[in-house]
């Protein structure tokens, strides 16, 4: 039995000696190119979601949304929150190309073990900015709504007039919440299905680049 098991291993020692043996360069290669790869479509879907929003944006900039949004007394506000917006989200693209040029020029294991590492976090960023900036246009349009829309002040005046002001703005803010998280929910949900695969795909470029690096 024991001299079966020596066999055994002698031949699987002989067979893995007859099979190629990839070096550091070329492992390095593989893990770099696959890196430049993903970076390079979390750039271009950047773009492509910029694209979309703003097609959004423009489509619903008609004079009547816009006279709905001053009714509201909203209006101003709106305009200055998109061009912030905006300006954050070019911001970030001119990030995720700034990182994929970072990666597509490295010349080390340790160097692009680092580039990963910051294309991890500008995306986490970018996905934690989105949320926030969804959850401001949100809570800005239910002020507007019910402090200014015909239907709200109907409301408010209905539960002032019975003496459940309280009660009422208790029921709001917490329906106010609950609906806010669900939809952040979903967004993240989105976010992590979009940014979500190729982020692993980098974690895994990332443990193998470790790997070298013992």
């Amino acid at each position: 039995m024991v001299d079966e098991l020596e066999l055994l291993k002698k031949d699987w020692q002989k067979r893995e000696a007859d099979l190629p043996k990839l070096s550091y360069d070329q492992i390095y290669g593989m893990t770099w190119k696959k890196s430049s790869s993903i970076v390079k479509w979390i750039f271009y879907i950047s773009l492509i979601e910029l694209v979309f929003w703003a097609a959004i944006n423009i489509i619903f900039s008609d004079s009547e949304t816009m006279e709905e949004l001053k009714a509201l007394h909203i209006h101003k506000v709106i305009m200055v929150l998109n061009i912030v917006n905006y300006g954050i989200i070019l911001y970030f693209i001119y990030k995720f190309y700034i990182n994929y040029r970072k990666i597509s020029f490295t010349d080390s294991s340790r160097k692009l073990m680092k580039a990963i590492l910051k294309v991890k976090r500008t995306v986490t960023q970018y996905v934690w900015f989105n949320l926030i900036i969804f959850t401001t246009y949100l809570i800005i349009n239910m002020y507007g709504v019910l402090l200014y829309a015909p239907e709200g002040q109907k409301i408010v005046q209905a539960a002032s007039e019975d003496g459940n002001s309280f009660s009422f703005w208790a029921m709001v803010i917490t329906i106010s919440v609950i609906f806010t998280a669900l939809v952040l929910l979903l967004i993240w949900l989105f976010y992590k299905l979009l940014y979500g695969i190729l982020l692993k795909r980098l974690r895994e470029n990332y443990n193998e680049l470790k790997k070298l690096e013992v």
